[in-house]
């Protein structure tokens, strides 16, 4: 009998190792379970983030590209800038009295004016305006070059235009230069 109780014992401990046996591989695939799942976690982060990332650049890259476009004619619209103070400053020297008979004087000045018309409304078609320089100083658009005495203006008012300024959309493109009552 005791042969006996040796072999149940050894065939219990036999059961109980292949149960714990059974038990921590039971564990290990649980582990490796989870482990799997905290990669797959990571790995879905990851590609969350880089998507986020790239659609993002998207978005800034479209929004750079619109900027470019909306902007491209800047660099040209400085460019003729000067050429509009050379038309504004050959019409303000031509002096015609109407009481005089000088139809040259009468007929260059009216086409000086139909070109600079012509000019301003090919520019503001391009989103290029004047400055307002009829109202108070805005050191955003204006450049304050000197300032006068003045009895007719409050202090701040701009009292003379030296050089008109100009805008391209919402950008400065050439600050008005003028002149402030102190």
């Amino acid at each position: 009998m005791d042969k006996e109780k040796q072999e149940t014992s050894i065939d219990a401990e036999i059961e109980i190792s292949e149960v714990q046996e059974h038990n921590k591989s039971s564990d290990d695939e649980l582990s490796e379970i989870e482990r799997l799942r905290a990669e797959v976690a990571e790995w879905e982060d990851k590609f969350l983030r880089t998507h986020a990332s790239f659609e993002n650049s998207k978005r800034l890259l479209a929004k750079d590209k619109a900027t470019a476009v909306a902007y491209a004619n800047e660099s040209f619209a400085s460019d003729i800038l000067s050429v509009i103070d050379s038309l504004d400053s050959a019409l303000n020297m031509i002096n015609v009295d109407e009481s005089e008979n000088n139809e040259f004087m009468k007929k260059m000045k009216e086409g000086l004016t139909l070109v600079d018309e012509q000019l301003h409304k090919v520019l503001e078609k391009h989103h290029i305006k004047p400055v307002d320089c009829n109202k108070e100083y805005d050191p955003n658009v204006h450049q304050a070059i000197m300032q006068v005495e003045s009895d007719k203006h409050n202090s701040g008012d701009i009292v003379q235009v030296l050089q008109k300024g100009y805008t391209i959309k919402d950008r400065v493109l050439r600050p008005a230069m003028v002149s402030t009552a102190k």
